[in-house]
């Protein structure tokens, strides 16, 4: 399954009544949404046709989050589902989720693209060294272990995705402020020059779950009737909605 296909079927069994997307670039993701959504790129270059309420913002993330009412377009400053597929470069990348977390709901689904490199030259900082192997996912896969090490309270979903894998996170929590404490200190993890030393599991996909049958899964129906619930029950619940689904457990879908 390619990415796109994964967002369209998220965007199927969600419904969301809102929709946050980071890297707009020629437009194919955003062409998906039918809810209130809104855009941001600095760089944009729209070529597909766009059938939603939108906001598209030509700026950064780092300043459009910076504003003082940047949701200002929702009906509420909560966003269902969001699409992060921006920079390149883990630093940015992590502080897409911390800026976004701040504005989820329990029920709230974060995907991350380009989560699974196929090779080190493609997960490269430099962008010439990806670009000579046909592709450039940068150094985003890096997140994860950041997630998982700091935000245990997360779910964090590999999935394999053509061509370059997204990560899917539940159990977001607005009130956190985890990331952003620690993210000063993180940095220099982060930020190393280039080869990359991208772990097995990462380049050979062997955590990542197959996208069909983690799709057949009813956690998204679930998900989708707790968009507006009160936020401990919600929260509550979609523990209890991971946990049947067999998602808390180390072990692969596919």
């Amino acid at each position: 399954m390619r990415r796109h296909d994964l967002l369209a079927r998220l965007h199927g069994l969600l419904q969301p009544r809102s929709y946050l997307e980071v890297g707009v670039s020629t437009g194919a993701s955003m062409a998906l949404s039918r809810t209130r959504s809104i855009g941001v790129d600095p760089f944009f270059t729209v070529k597909h046709e766009l059938r939603c309420d939108l906001h598209l913002v030509r700026t950064t993330s780092d300043e459009f989050f910076a504003r003082e009412a940047p949701l200002e377009h929702l009906d509420e400053p909560q966003v269902d589902l969001a699409f992060v597929d921006g920079m390149h470069l883990a630093e940015y990348a992590l502080r897409d989720v911390i800026n976004l977390e701040r504005y989820t709901h329990p029920a709230s689904v974060l995907v991350l693209d380009d989560m699974l490199p196929p090779h080190p030259d493609v997960a490269a900082r430099e962008r010439a060294l990806g670009r000579a192997r046909g592709m450039w996912t940068g150094d985003v896969y890096k997140v994860l272990p950041v997630l998982r090490r700091h935000r245990p309270d997360l779910i964090c979903l590999e999935v394999d995705t053509k061509p370059t894998g997204v990560l899917v996170v539940l159990g977001l929590d607005a009130r956190s402020r985890v990331l952003l404490e620690a993210y000063d200190d993180l940095v220099p993890e982060l930020v190393t020059s280039d080869p990359q030393h991208v772990p097995a599991e990462v380049l050979g996909r062997t955590r990542a779950f197959d996208a069909e049958r983690l799709l057949a899964l009813p956690l998204w129906r679930g998900l989708r009737e707790l968009q507006g619930a009160e936020p401990e029950r919600a929260r509550s619940r979609v523990r209890e909605l991971v946990r049947a689904s067999g998602l808390d457990q180390p072990a692969t879908v596919g």
